[in-house]
């Protein structure tokens, strides 16, 4: 006998509370991807964590014995497959390889701004006018952030193309996973995506080990793990959870808050120091995302 997925519902709060953990979730993001791609393979590091993560979501479905998806939920789990379990892990892992983190929060600071482009068009929802004045000052303040605490303005080069690209795969998978999070579940979303992307991925991952031997350090190792279990899947559960109750655009503003705090861990883990103009950048941001997630809608 199958499960099937209760509806998502809850209150704003409730959608902001979740996206919250799946923000905080992926603030470690940039920070272990650039620790994993210094000893392992970026194509390893892409690929890899969505094969883990695969794993551990179809051990899941199974023991829960979830029912399978519509055809037309397939298709549409392939879109959110190729945006967040491909193409955000594998351009961010290649870009990082030449770039360091703090370059990469400056373009994905973007991501918020992005995402409520992307809800507009597939939720059908109309933010107001404040909204997206907040929305665009807070992205302005986590790239200005995000530029200072990288000692100033770096210089373009082809990384920025797929950081740009990254941006624009999540996005897309974001507000698509979001409305059909509010149809499967929230966990069941990104578990059947994982299981969609996981021939594709193992396959790349394979050919990754048959060049490069996957030989790597502790650390490096332990930030694999991370990317697998955290930001591959639990981080995901969190964050389509709360952009199911949405309202989706705003709750994707919460994301401004990501570059600062990846700053924040990358002074407590590596040892950066954080400057004054940073933590007043960082309180800019904090208020501006409280600002487009209280925002109402436009009539």
């Amino acid at each position: 006998m199958t499960s099937t997925a209760p509806p998502t519902t809850g209150t704003p709060v409730a959608g902001i509370a979740w996206g919250l953990v799946g923000v905080l979730a992926f603030s470690f993001t940039v920070i272990a991807t650039r620790v994993a791609v210094v000893d392992l393979d970026p194509l390893l590091v892409g690929t890899g964590r969505a094969v883990v993560a695969a794993a551990l979501a179809g051990v899941a479905l199974a023991w829960t014995r979830q029912r399978l998806p519509s055809r037309r939920q397939w298709l549409r789990l392939g879109i959110v497959a190729t945006g967040v379990v491909a193409g955000f892990p594998l351009l961010t892992s290649y870009a990082l390889t030449t770039t360091p983190a703090s370059h990469g929060a400056v373009v994905i600071a973007l991501l918020p701004a992005a995402t409520a482009v992307a809800a507009t068009v597939r939720a059908h929802e109309r933010p107001s006018a404040r909204f997206w004045v907040a929305s665009a000052a807070g992205c302005v303040a986590a790239v200005t952030t995000a530029l200072v605490a990288g000692g100033g303005p770096p210089a373009l080069h082809g990384a920025d193309l797929l950081l740009l690209l990254a941006v624009v795969a999540a996005a897309v998978g974001y507000a698509e996973g979001g409305v059909l999070a509010r149809e499967l579940g929230a966990w069941q979303t990104i578990a059947w995506a994982l299981v969609v992307a996981s021939p594709v991925m193992a396959a790349l991952a394979g050919s990754s080990l048959l060049v490069a031997p996957a030989v790597a350090s502790p650390q490096a190792w332990l930030a694999f793990a991370y990317l697998s279990v955290v930001s591959m899947l639990l981080g995901f559960v969190a964050w389509y959870r709360g952009l199911a109750i949405g309202p989706m655009a705003r709750v994707s503003q919460l994301q401004l808050v990501q570059p600062t705090l990846s700053i924040a861990w990358a002074a407590l883990l590596l040892g950066e120091v954080i400057t004054v103009p940073t933590i007043v950048g960082g309180a800019v941001v904090v208020a501006c995302a409280a600002v487009a997630v209280r925002s109402r809608a436009s009539r």
